[in-house]
């Protein structure tokens, strides 16, 4: 316990209560178990991805290297969020430990913000491949793909570190309630008896700088790619660049609509219920890393190819 210059008295917390869907009880049971195959779709995919990029030698090149890192931060993400999601569902188990509790919100906020980054970096790769095809071995190599991960980690694991430090500094005056299904920083700090304006500001123009760069890089890199398929004059070859690029670009939108919506669902919270956006949460963080690697790996052939040699090795070795 704590007396403050103030005259308030501020107890230790030791651990936070997640108390996930009050208002809405019935949606753990609906939703446990699309939870469960979404988390296991996204395990599976992103697994095989990974081994299959990794033993055909074949796919030993930058675009692939990048595959691979989406798909590791994917398989964090969720691991991160969903198994405890679906051990409030199924056993009621909502208690989390304080340190524990900020390691989940720097690992969301910090990977996040790198999937948003490794997006902007595939945009550039399909634009440079599309527009400059022919400086696209000059221009995307090994080391151009070693910069671009350095440059995804430290950017985000710099800027997103102040947010558990700033939400871990607060002082916490005996709540310790939780109304969230995760340790989502508002959530968390609004818990304090401090001033949190600060904290919340620092966390939007974060959010907002990191993601909204992000994706405004994203839509030029489209856009430009549009402009150079429209002029593509070889039958077929506009249809499959716009069935390519087409689908990575929805999910890209999808990823970055999710928290948009997020946000204003947050802001205008009175109007709805406040389940809605913890509702969207939980899904942002298992739905795209469920459909990312069928999106960005299954439909290219040289996946589908690896896949398919690794499969005939297992039943050769098998015999």
């Amino acid at each position: 316990m704590t007396v403050h210059q103030n005259g308030t008295i501020s107890f230790e917390i030791s651990d936070f209560l997640l108390n996930c869907f009050v208002r809405s009880p019935s949606w753990k049971l609906w939703l446990s178990l699309p939870l469960s195959l979404l988390l296991l779709l996204a395990m599976g995919a992103n697994g095989i991805l990974l081994i299959t990029i990794r033993m055909e030698v074949s796919l030993h090149e930058p675009m692939y290297y990048l595959l691979s890192l989406l798909s590791l931060l994917d398989i964090v993400l969720c691991l991160t969020v969903i198994p405890k999601i679906l051990a409030i569902f199924w056993f009621d188990l909502k208690s989390i430990s304080f340190y524990a509790c900020f390691l989940q919100m720097y690992i969301m906020n910090c990977f996040l913000g790198m999937e948003s980054c490794t997006f902007m970096v595939m945009a550039y790769d399909r634009y440079v491949a599309i527009c400059h095809p022919l400086r696209y071995p000059s221009i995307i190599t090994d080391h151009f793909v070693a910069k671009a991960a350095i440059f995804i980690l430290a950017r985000n694991a710099l800027l997103t570190m102040f947010i558990p430090i700033l939400s871990a500094r607060l002082h916490y005056c005996g709540k310790n309630i939780i109304e969230n299904c995760m340790c989502a920083n508002l959530s968390v700090s609004k818990l304090s008896c401090d001033n949190i304006g600060f904290n919340r500001i620092y966390h939007l123009v974060v959010a907002w700088t990191l993601l909204g760069s992000d994706l405004i890089l994203i839509i030029f890199s489209y856009t430009f790619i549009l402009r150079a398929v429209l002029k593509l004059k070889t039958k077929g070859a506009a249809a499959k660049a716009l069935s390519t690029c087409g689908s990575h670009f929805i999910l890209i939108l999808f990823f970055s609509t999710i928290l948009l919506v997020f946000v204003f669902t947050h802001i205008a919270k009175k109007k709805i219920s406040p389940d809605i956006p913890v509702l969207l949460n939980v899904l942002h963080h298992v739905i795209p890393a469920a459909l990312n690697p069928i999106v960005y790996g299954v439909r290219t052939q040289e996946i589908k190819e690896g896949i398919r040699k690794l499969l005939r090795r297992a039943r050769e070795n098998r015999k």
